[in-house]
Order: structure tokens, then sequence, then C-alpha cells
């Protein structure tokens, strides 16, 4: 087999790293950046370069932004007494299309997962409990995905937050159950959110 010239084997590389994409998928898109207008590959590129040095975590939930704190932090309009967590920062979007949650989020960016080595000290849980201690939040909800890693984090931070006088509630399980947060649509994050229940 002939190899690639090395700047598309490169490229087809750097693909294979994204998440979800495999070699044929990476093959695809490196043919298809190049067949396409060069003033659209370099768009990409540039909006690439332009989010990598531009967006950074949110200081106060870990959201990703442009502006810190972001701007659902920086709202005034958003429900005071409720804060949403979750583990990564594309949760957060999952839910507000939903238009059903109103108040804040903490993003965790990340699950327990003694297997990979992630801990408690390897995820955003200190500011949540600094938050929470600080604040005057009515209702903790944990948007875990209902993975054995979702589940396990979402019972870590339950015992971790019995000490504080605040209705801990859990989504409920209207999305599959092993299924990603990020890969249900909105009406079974609605009705998952409608149904959460109070974690006793």
């Amino acid at each position: 087999m002939v190899p690639y010239t090395p700047p598309l084997a490169q490229l087809i590389e750097e693909l294979k790293k994204i998440p979800g994409i495999g070699r044929k998928s990476a093959q695809r898109i490196a043919f298809h950046l190049f067949r396409t207008d060069k003033k659209n590959a370099l768009a990409l590129a540039d909006a690439i370069v332009q989010a990598r040095e531009k967006i950074d975590y949110c200081s106060v939930c870990n959201n990703i932004s442009a502006v810190n704190p972001c701007e659902i932090c920086s709202s005034p309009d958003r429900d005071k007494e409720k804060i949403c967590v979750v583990e990564e920062p594309f949760n957060i979007y999952s839910i507000e299309k939903t238009g059903l949650f109103h108040g804040y989020y903490h993003v965790l960016l990340g699950n327990l997962s003694p297997i990979r080595g992630i801990g408690p000290d390897e995820l955003r849980i200190a500011g949540l409990v600094e938050r929470i201690h600080k604040g005057v939040f009515r209702e903790i909800i944990l948007a875990t995905s209902p993975t054995t890693e979702g589940s396990a984090t979402a019972h870590y931070l339950t015992e971790i937050l019995r000490q504080y006088k605040i209705t801990i509630s859990r989504i409920a399980l209207g999305l599959p159950v092993g299924a990603d947060l990020d890969y249900a649509d909105e009406v079974t994050i609605a009705k998952a959110i409608e149904g959460r229940l109070e974690v006793k």
C-alpha cells in the first residue's frame, strides 16, 4: 500500500485523536478538507485557533466561555436558589435546550472512575462545596449520566452534601441506563428533569 503523503498522514493522525473519530472518519474528513475551497479550510483552522485561545473555564462554575464569569453565572435572571451539577460543559447546553431549568450550574469536568485513576481530588468538587457553603441554594440537582461512574459520582456528592440543610435531587432515570447525557434528545432530558427525585 502506498503511504499517504506526510502532511495528509499527519492530518489524519491528528483527527483520529478526536473522541468518536476513527481512522475511516479521519480519512474522510481529511480528504473533504483537501477538496473543499481553501478559504473554507482556513476558516475552520482559524476557528479552532480562536476557540482555543479565547475560551477558558469559568472561575465560578467551570463552564467554558470567552468571558469570566460565564454568561450564565453573570445573569441576574437565573434562579439563585438552584444549582445543577453536571459532568461536562456540553451537558449544560443539553439541559438549556429543554427550557425547563433556570438556575445555575456547576461542572465537575468528569466523574469518579477508579479504573481511570479519577478520584474526588481530580474533579471540581471542592468548588461546589464552597459555593454551597457560601450561597443560599435551596436545591442541588445532580444531573450526572446514568452510567456506573455517573451514579457513583452522584452517590459520593450526596454523602458529602448531606451536612447542608438543602434538598438534594437526582434527575429521573428517564434516560437509558448506560447512556451519555449528551446523546439524549431534549424531550428525554426534559422528562428526566421534571421527574427528578429527592435523594433520601
